[in-house]
């Protein structure tokens, strides 16, 4: 193996970057929420204490569970969280990509999934298997409407399916989220991955006041804390997914290194206000939603598109 893979893999754009980034990003999300609610906040540093102070406590496992497999769950997770912060960063930041690497990229975002719910289903607790359920309907939910509008630039882009060749496109004709149907597919898309990363108003499956944090309820010590960090990185990840397939990338040249910094801080802060500002909705209301109107719109995209708009 090339030991350039492993500092993508391992460095930069992937494990060290993409969980320091989540981090700082994480904390940036608590700063804002705290100002919609009239509170201070936690200073800059609090999620990096959390995180270490999980690492040093005590895993509580229930009798009844899955030992195996609860365990295993965050840690696979993490795993696929990292390759795919390295194949969405490396074309991003190196301009290296390989054929098929966004088909590759929707298939592990579906695993970390259902670690979520092999990890909340196999604890033994009944609140977990509750929230388990509801990530299973969740992911039934999104992928529909996640799958189309990915469709978006894959068309757009003269039907290539890695990043470099739809980044490429999109520096020489403009960014897809000028044009209709991509302006309709980067719009559903945010609201995919609120629900694959389980933010108001879709965070059915953790339901604090209902089912106490569902899928995650039992773990404790650093299957907790990398589940933690699971959720932080893809603060980085899918904002990261989107200026790929639908905002041009970065540029780091001149004034374009502010523009390509406001990118994703945009998407980043567009995210926290459609958390603090909704209720959660019922998983049903969800269901309905993604099917009929999220999957139906992206449909019409993915229609536009194909005819050039």
């Amino acid at each position: 193996m090339k030991t350039e893979y492993l500092f993508y893999l391992l460095i930069f754009p992937g494990f060290l970057f993409t969980s320091v980034m989540g981090l700082v990003i994480g904390w940036v999300d608590r700063k804002v929420s705290a100002r919609f609610q009239f509170r201070v906040g936690p200073p800059l540093f609090q999620n990096f204490n959390d995180f270490f102070k999980l690492l040093g406590k005590e895993t509580v496992i229930v009798k009844d569970g899955i030992h195996s497999l609860f365990l295993l769950a965050p840690f696979i997770a993490f795993g696929m969280l990292t390759l795919v912060s390295a194949i969405i960063g490396v074309p991003l930041f190196f301009n290296i990509s390989f054929g098929g690497d966004l088909l590759v990229v929707m298939y592990l975002l579906m695993i970390y999934s259902v670690m979520v719910i092999l990890g909340g289903a196999s604890s033994g607790n009944v609140y977990s298997s509750i929230g388990a359920g509801r990530e299973i309907k969740l992911l039934l939910a999104d992928e529909l409407a996640f799958i189309l509008v990915c469709l978006v630039p894959i068309i757009k882009s003269n039907y290539q399916f890695d990043f470099n060749s739809i980044l490429s496109v999109q520096n020489n004709y403009g960014a897809f989220a000028g044009s209709i149907s991509g302006l309709i597919a980067f719009i559903i898309a945010i609201l995919c991955i609120q629900a694959k990363m389980t933010l108001p108003p879709f965070h059915i499956p953790e339901a604090e006041t209902e089912i106490v944090e569902g899928p995650f309820m039992e773990y404790s010590g650093p299957p907790l804390a990398f589940w933690k960090l699971n959720n932080l990185m893809m603060y980085v990840v899918f904002p990261f997914l989107l200026i790929s397939l639908f905002l041009g990338g970065f540029n780091f040249y001149g004034i374009n290194i502010l523009w390509s910094v406001l990118k994703y801080l945009l998407i980043v802060v567009v995210m926290i206000i459609i958390k603090n500002t909704n209720p959660r909705i019922r998983i049903d209301t969800a269901l309905n939603f993604f099917w009929r109107y999220a999957a139906g719109l992206s449909f019409i995209a993915v229609v536009l598109a194909v005819f050039g708009y």
